[in-house]
């Protein structure tokens, strides 16, 4: 056996020996512990990836990493009840869109199974309408339908269902370095992230699914099979509404001939979706929910931040009802043009800009959970970029909001996270285009020599 994959095995049984304990035995609070077990598992993930370490072996140690979370409670997320709490008004043949959970509270509200007082207490947005789509509707009414009333039960199912999901990303990602020409090795860099891990399918966030639709619709979209492309970018959106930033680019790389076919199917998987939920009072209910989130929610944001404090000088007090459409606006115009200046003659050239848009996206929002940034790093693992893997060990600072009940969050960390990002992103960016000159100039230079 050689010494550098000895080195290798001690750094996955470290590794699993922390991931248990950042499981079982690190609340949110405890912050200074997250941080220092956060720190193992990244060191020994950036030992692993830089290592010649046999590929599938790597690959059957993230999956394995993931199933050390399947009976854990999510211990830095709370979003789990209110997945629970819609779980259970579906499973009632109640529609979740409808009500605020206020409602169930009242005298005349009718009687659920699952819906309590206990239950309604931790939601963590009691006053606001659900926003969640319908794929992840579906598998809330399915943690609940197979749990039999078990708490612990339902966040099991939803877990296996996101263990899949992530593994069925790791083969499509492997499948899709392949096609574009680029080493199986870098799979790595998804399958063994410790931020994937422990917030995809560690604390249940959806993006688990959302990654994997995404990655589908890439890979079949090699092959040409646009309809089929289309149902896994309709199911994408049917997860998070997020991936409706990537049509532009959908339109720039197919044509609009093509373009016609793939959106077609799409709409109409998304009508499929939302059909049985839908009214226009849930329509109604869910935009007020959404400008809600931009207009009022804030955390561990950029370039927000630094306009915030702007704003505070200027006019006193906190401008994100303005400053929230605004950005969102600048966004948009940021990615049409970023989808129409350059034609993105293959997959891998989509796949860029895409997360260039999603890079845009996260640096103008007004919140960035740590796991907003998993979409991102999936999609950068086919390129040479790895600021998204940097942010990826960076962005477990955010958890300082949490050392206490008061929730402050702590601006010099979020400040040290942007920092070293941006400045990763900057280096990265020069030396890209050092490396485009000089293929520029060789190139020239050949042409000059044969004539």
């Amino acid at each position: 056996m050689r010494k550098s994959n000895t080195t290798g095995y001690m750094a996955l049984a470290v590794s699993a020996l922390a991931y248990m304990a950042l499981a079982y035995a690190t609340p949110r609070q405890g912050f200074m512990q997250l941080l220092a077990l956060y720190a193992v598992v990244f060191a020994c993930y950036a030992y692993l990836v830089n290592l010649r370490f046999p590929i599938w072996q790597g690959i059957v140690a993230g999956v394995l990493f993931r199933l050390l979370f399947i009976v854990a409670m999510p211990a830095l997320s709370d979003d789990y009840f209110r997945f629970i709490w819609d779980g259970s008004l579906l499973a009632a043949g109640q529609n979740p869109y409808l009500h605020l959970p206020a409602y169930y509270m009242g005298m005349d509200a009718p009687q659920i199974a699952g819906i309590t007082q206990g239950l309604y207490r931790h939601l963590n947005s009691p006053e606001y309408y659900s926003v969640y789509p319908p794929v992840m509707q579906a598998v809330f009414w399915l943690s609940v339908k197979l749990s039999g009333g078990s708490f612990l039960g339902s966040i099991v199912v939803m877990r296996v269902v996101l263990l899949l999901a992530d593994t069925g990303s790791i083969f499509l990602l492997l499948r899709l370095l392949r096609k574009m020409g680029l080493p199986d090795k870098n799979v790595l860099l998804y399958a063994l992230n410790p931020l994937v891990i422990i917030e995809l399918v560690g604390n249940l966030h959806f993006e688990a699914l959302l990654i994997f639709f995404l990655l589908l619709c890439l890979y079949q979209l090699f092959y040409q099979r646009l309809a089929v492309s289309g149902i896994a970018m309709g199911l994408a959106v049917g997860t998070k509404l997020l991936p409706l930033m990537f049509l532009p680019f959908l339109l720039r790389r197919l044509g609009l001939r093509r373009f016609l076919l793939f959106g077609s199917v799409l709409v109409l998987t998304v009508v499929v979706l939302f059909y049985p939920l839908v009214s226009a009072e849930v329509l109604q209910n869910i935009s007020r929910s959404l400008d809600l989130y931009f207009r009022k929610f804030e955390f561990n944001a950029s370039v927000f931040y630094l306009l915030r404090w702007l704003g505070f000088e200027l006019t006193g007090f906190n401008i994100i009802q303005y400053l929230g459409p605004f950005l969102s606006l600048v966004t948009f115009c940021i990615i049409i043009t970023l989808a129409f200046s350059k034609k993105l003659g293959s997959v891998r050239r989509l796949s860029g800009y895409m997360a260039a848009a999603l890079t845009v996206y996260l640096f103008l929002a007004t919140t960035v959970h740590p796991w907003y940034i998993t979409p991102l790093l999936a999609l950068t693992v086919t390129s040479h970029f790895r600021y998204a893997i940097a942010w990826s060990g960076a962005a477990i600072l955010s958890y300082g909001a949490y050392r206490t009940s008061a929730y402050t969050e702590d601006l010099l960390l979020v400040g040290l996270e942007y920092a070293l990002v941006f400045l990763w992103l900057l280096v990265e960016l020069y030396l890209y285009r050092q490396r485009r000159r000089h293929a520029n100039l060789v190139e020239s230079g050949e042409r000059t020599g044969n004539r």
